[in-house]
């Protein structure tokens, strides 16, 4: 369907009162008309454009589509409320038959101002389903044909992903729960260590716990995508040698291009495309800047995506821009104010890493990459202009998904 979807004017919570049944927030215009971009292309090449989206489906594999608040200070108290607004009309324009929600779990700060606590992801996820109950144009993607369906009748197959598995703790019956209501991919971890195994940002890497493997064996069982983005390189490497499934990392990029520890090695991308597995590249602001070219952008993002199509062939390529509607660089401003001066708890550790991502050396916004309805869209604008075909622009736009997705669910 491309672009033409059937949006019916849904608004999130419309059912409910606001500010009697709500907490009401000032929240943004979805596309900030001042760092809207799309790359200009000739008419003909604009009708390619057109032409890939009505016959290819376009599936991003990680998203925060939720609508900020105005006023980027505000997001705490928005996060203790357990309620964000799904962007189902800004979601209407983006070309996008699936999007793979991370939900806010880790910033679900209901009980905890640590969050991944097991009752705020529980919370977090009844909230959104139910906001997703009420309407017709989002399906509740739970199988690869709810995908197909999407892209043939003109709407949005919605994945709820949790970036973390800490709220499980050491329970691994809370994996078919999850599975139960509705979570179809997981992160292992979120940069910190947990019971499954060691995250990037520690100090030392020990990889894959016992429990992590327990873990892993039995989301193959279920039919969970396992997702390693966030994990330290030797517990990425163990989760690809222990999955009997492809697995997937669904944003990230090439720690060749930009050494920080939130980037993976030439090892870890080749490894994951040896077992049939998939890296999406990722546009969250700096992270996948160059050496070269710190300014993040369209640009730095597509020589991400390249490095990895020559590094280990298209097929094993995708894309998670990792994006939201709202001023991402504000909210690392924010966290980064929180954690110096909220009192949690964090003390910096001599020859400790962390991600690498240095936040006062950001621009304000990332050219192009900049929500979810400029992502995939500037990917084929990119691509259009850049000489590749249909059928490659269409692998990494989503074939090459869907292909592990009908392996793995």
């Amino acid at each position: 369907m491309g672009k033409n979807k059937k949006y019916d004017g849904y608004k999130a919570y419309q059912y409910l009162t606001p500010g009697i049944d709500y907490r009401t927030f000032n929240l943004r215009e979805a596309i900030n008309k001042k760092w809207a971009y799309f790359i200009p292309l000739s008419s003909s090449e604009e009708e390619r454009v057109e032409s890939i989206l009505e016959k290819s489906i376009v599936i991003d594999l990680h998203e925060h589509p939720t609508i900020m608040p105005e006023n980027v200070n505000e997001f705490s108290a928005l996060s203790r409320e357990g309620r964000e607004y799904l962007a189902y009309e800004a979601l209407s324009y983006s070309g996008l038959d699936a999007v793979f929600d991370n939900l806010m779990n880790g910033s679900c700060n209901i009980t905890s101002k640590h969050g991944w606590k097991w009752s705020d992801t529980i919370h977090d996820l009844g909230q959104r389903l139910c906001d997703i109950a009420h309407q017709e144009f989002v399906i509740h993607c739970k199988t690869v044909k709810d995908i197909k369906n999407a892209f043939e009748t003109g709407k949005l197959a919605w994945v709820a992903v949790l970036e973390s598995l800490s709220s499980i703790e050491n329970e691994v019956d809370r994996l078919d729960i999850l599975y139960g209501l509705g979570i179809r991919s997981m992160g292992l971890n979120y940069s910190e260590s947990n019971m499954l195994g060691s995250g990037l940002a520690e100090i030392r890497d020990g990889g894959l716990t016992d429990f992590g493997y327990d873990c892993i064996i039995r989301m193959n069982k279920l039919g969970l995508l396992i997702d390693v983005s966030h994990v330290s390189d030797q517990t990425a490497l163990d989760a690809i040698e222990s999955s009997k499934k492809p697995i997937i990392v669904s944003h990230a990029g090439v720690r060749t291009l930009n050494p920080i520890a939130r980037m993976f090695p030439d090892e870890v991308i080749q490894a994951l495309a040896e077992n049939k597995g998939l890296i999406g590249i990722e546009a969250a602001p700096g992270y996948t800047a160059t050496i070269d070219n710190p300014n993040p952008s369209i640009e730095t993002y597509m020589q991400h995506l390249e490095y990895c199509i020559n590094l280990v062939g298209i097929d094993f390529v995708g894309c998670g821009p990792d994006s939201l509607y709202g001023d991402h660089v504000g909210l690392y401003r924010l966290e980064d104010e929180e954690i110096r001066l909220g009192g949690l708890g964090h003390y910096t550790r001599p020859g400790q890493r962390g991600d690498g991502l240095k936040v006062s050396d950001l621009p304000d916004y990332v050219k192009g990459m900049e929500n979810p309805t400029e992502c995939m869209q500037n990917i084929i604008r990119w691509m259009v202009k850049n000489g590749y075909s249909d059928s490659e622009i269409g692998k990494i736009i989503g074939g090459n998904a869907l292909r592990l997705l009908e392996v793995v669910w």
